[in-house]
């Protein structure tokens, strides 16, 4: 089929990628080229990258609610709009124009967490599984029906890695319903109105360890986390990121390590860094002082004069 491809992060180029593999994708159509880092320089998103290694025509309308632009998406004759982690909504009279309509693939097990950041908030909420669905879509935010998922256990996976295995399930997904579509067998489920939920976006800080969290929370905060949105917080009179870590055993051999650590109190024992927090105690494995190289913990309390000699403090970051 004619497919015109809507995408923008690393989740979607994915998809793109093996989507070219057997149809024909006429167009990609991504967010304009995002200010990043440091040097504030214009970098393209990941999809267009992989639209240009793969030789496809790529455009970055800033809205695609005007005449001109739909008439240029119009010109490319689509039988299908593919769309996956966009970043933009389309209108109606986008929404008509290809034959078969436009299918979105959504990393979620629809009705459940529509919306821009679905793989966090369900890491989040503890789900303790996820997925993705090919769904129709609407007028509504996520609203339509679906007609393939997949389904997959969240475990121990952080937000990037399950990212990746969503867009594995994803693509498959998708030419899998491309079939179906093109075949006049797809069987489309309408979502449950009642079992909704959303997923907003991830703000500014979110991620941002607390002690007064739960342990349980903040091992949720680091697992949902990215270089986007990282989990950090002051330790030992240093920002740091906590790249990996997890709620410290409550009972066993190593539970004598905790006694006595208060929300706040760091402390260095037996190899391993654990966080006081108001219920429990969170173990950090790995983390990224502010300015340095990713370490792991003992070598991070080496540096650490109080963590060295006995307990130190951590708190939540300054805003």
């Amino acid at each position: 089929m004619r497919v015109v491809f809507m995408g923008t992060p690393a989740f979607a180029a994915s998809i793109l990628e093996d989507l070219a593999q057997q149809h024909e994708v006429v167009a990609v159509y991504t967010r304009p080229d995002a200010v990043r880092g440091r040097g504030r320089k214009l970098v393209p998103s990941p999809v267009k990258l992989a639209a240009e290694g793969l030789g496809i025509p790529v455009l970055t309308p800033k809205t695609l609610r005007d005449e001109a632009a739909l008439r240029e998406l119009a010109s490319f004759a689509p039988d299908v709009v593919c769309v996956a982690a966009y970043g933009a909504i389309l209108p109606p009279a986008a929404l008509a124009v290809p034959r078969y309509g436009c299918l979105n693939v959504h990393a979620s097990l629809l009705p459940r967490w529509r919306g821009a950041a679905p793989v966090e908030r369900a890491i989040l909420a503890g789900d303790e599984e996820t997925g993705v669905c090919v769904m129709r879509m609407e007028e509504g935010l996520d609203t339509g029906a679906y007609c393939v998922c997949r389904t997959t256990r969240i475990e121990g996976k952080g937000a990037e890695e399950l990212s990746d295995e969503l867009a594995v399930l994803g693509s498959h997904a998708l030419l899998t319903a491309l079939v179906h579509v093109e075949n006049g067998a797809a069987e489309w489920t309408e979502q449950d109105e009642g079992q909704v939920t959303y997923a907003s976006k991830l703000e500014k800080g979110e991620l941002d360890l607390d002690p007064a969290d739960p342990a349980a929370v903040l091992a949720r905060k680091v697992q949902a986390s990215s270089a986007a949105h990282p989990a950090r917080c002051v330790l030992a009179g240093r920002g740091v990121t906590v790249l990996s870590g997890q709620e410290a055993e409550s009972d066993g051999p190593a539970a004598g390590l905790t006694e006595g650590l208060a929300p706040g109190q760091a402390r260095f024992s037996g190899k391993r860094l654990l966080l006081g927090c108001a219920e429990g105690a969170y173990e950090v494995r790995d983390l990224k002082p502010d300015g340095k190289q990713a370490m792991d913990a003992r070598a991070f309390a080496a540096g650490a004069a109080t963590l060295r000699e006995g307990d130190a403090i951590w708190e939540k970051r300054h805003a």
